[in-house]
């Protein structure tokens, strides 16, 4: 095969690749190199801003296959057949360090999921735990500049992290899963998915239920305790990406099988609940687990950086039969999400080949700015409605309505008739083995001993003691034991 000619990036030969033009063999550059300034300037735009949260990922492309009817409950097409597949991009994410971060650290998984589907793209973007620290959008970014590191100090301190955590009650659950055996899973593929937030369903005659997902890992649920998290990181700090890229190129392909819980919209109101509190679970003896299909990862992006880092998922790209809840930190996200793609990637971010839809084509009056690859032709108009047969709306809404009532405001979280900040943390924290519980209080209180407030930890020890007596009383003795040695 003949060898390719190197050209600049407006297709002209180069004619040297090795020596830059200068005055003479041993003069100063020319200003004329245009390849030499071509080179260095893209060089110095090789990087666009890093995700505020989430920076640190990994990503494969894969599919979702449906095994079971769920017409029931949702109209989605990529639903409504048995055995019918649908291509996915999944990317993985560590939430709180930079993009240089280490792997097998404690922190919450992101989960972000974008289906390919013949209705357009669908972004479902979770975590691997089902819950979150907070329940309103309004505090998340100081729940993030507490977890980020200090401006001062440039590292991440635990007085931050733990003074926001004691003003944040409702922080508890998410902090016993964060501190428990799951906190560093073994790799992404040893770990569950979860939607988290709640989200609505809408089937053929126009009924509404609310659903959570649930993807459970078919490799088994595998974490690293404090110890061996520390010892992979010196190892490999890309563990779980260099785990992910090795399992999918010699054929081990890993799996999760979806499941919802289903919830008539009806009986949202008076759950004992608030089903729409990203802070709390719903029992699976109240709405048990029902299985849609399976997820599949086979291929391996070509590219980290165009697939992987210029990715982007938002919650508020749904599709006929889905759409959102009353969740107000899933509220928050519809417009977060899709904002933080326009500023990192610009306004025409859904034209990237990996966030383009693939099933069908998108159809819109959206035009020109940054990066515009989508010209249309002369003949295109881009306003709407117009007499040049011009794509129009459907008339048919993605989700059902939800009835609401009262004044604008803000208003508190209307208490169900089991809310509370603690409840669910004191469940889980008497769920576990005495094992699990050892190592909970364990890593608690390696990190609450190292706050030098007294008040902030006593804050911390209530939101324990509060969850359940025995808890509090053990990390408030583990926290004793390590400050006094």
């Amino acid at each position: 095969m003949a060898q390719r000619t190197l050209t600049t990036e407006s297709g002209a030969p180069v004619a040297d690749n090795q020596n830059s033009a200068s005055a003479g063999a041993g003069g100063p550059l020319l200003l004329q190199d245009q390849h030499l300034l071509e080179k260095l300037a893209r060089f110095n735009r090789e990087r666009i801003p890093e995700r505020v949260v989430h920076a640190r990922g990994s990503g494969a492309y894969g599919h979702f296959e449906v095994t079971d009817d769920v017409t029931e409950f949702t109209r989605a097409a990529f639903l409504d057949t048995i055995g019918k597949r649908t291509e996915v991009f999944l990317r993985f994410s560590t939430v709180a360090d930079s993009l240089g971060g280490a792997d097998a650290v404690r922190d919450p998984r992101g989960f972000a999921l974008k289906f390919y589907t013949e209705e357009g793209n669908y972004d479902l973007v979770g975590n691997n735990t089902p819950v979150f620290f907070i329940k309103d959008p309004l505090k998340f970014p100081d729940f993030i500049h507490s977890q980020k590191r200090d401006p001062f100090t440039g590292r991440q301190e635990p007085d931050n992290v733990w003074d926001f955590w004691a003003h944040a009650p409702e922080a508890t659950h998410q902090v016993t899963w964060l501190m428990g055996d799951r906190g560093i899973p073994a790799s992404y593929r040893h770990m569950n998915g979860y939607g988290s937030h709640t989200y609505q369903w809408t089937n053929e005659a126009g009924e509404a239920f609310f659903v959570k997902y649930h993807f459970k890992t078919n490799q088994g649920v595998r974490s690293l305790s404090s110890e061996q998290a520390a010892e992979q990181v010196g190892k490999d700090a890309n563990s779980h990406q260099t785990d992910l890229l090795q399992a999918i190129e010699r054929g081990v392909h890993p799996s999760w099988t979806l499941y919802v819980q289903v919830m008539p919209a009806a009986e949202a109101a008076d759950y004992r609940f608030n089903p729409f509190d990203l802070t709390k679970v719903w029992p699976h003896a109240d709405y048990p687990l029902q299985r849609v299909g399976r997820l599949v990862l086979d291929r391996n992006p070509d590219n980290v950086f165009a697939e992987v880092e210029q990715s982007a998922f938002s919650p508020n790209n749904f599709v006929p039969g889905i759409g959102p809840s009353p969740d107000k930190m899933l509220q928050g996200r519809l417009f977060a999400y899709a904002d933080a793609h326009r500023y990192r990637l610009g306004v025409n971010h859904t034209q990237l080949p990996v966030n383009a839809p693939r099933a069908t084509t998108a159809e819109n009056y959206g035009r020109d700015g940054l990066m515009a690859t989508n010209p249309q032709g002369r003949y295109a108009k881009n306003y709407e409605p117009n007499s040049h047969q011009g794509p129009v709306q459907s008339d048919q809404p993605l989700s059902a309505p939800y009835a609401l009532d009262g004044h604008t405001g803000n208003h508190a979280p209307v208490a169900h008739t089991k809310d509370d900040d603690f409840h669910q943390a004191g469940e889980l924290y008497r769920l576990m083995s005495g094992d699990e519980q050892q190592r909970l209080v364990a890593n608690i209180a390696g990190g609450l001993s190292q706050v030098t407030r007294d008040d902030v930890v006593e804050k911390n020890l209530a939101h324990f003691r509060a969850a359940d007596p025995e808890y509090g009383r053990r990390v408030e003795e583990a926290v004793r034991e390590l400050r006094e040695s």
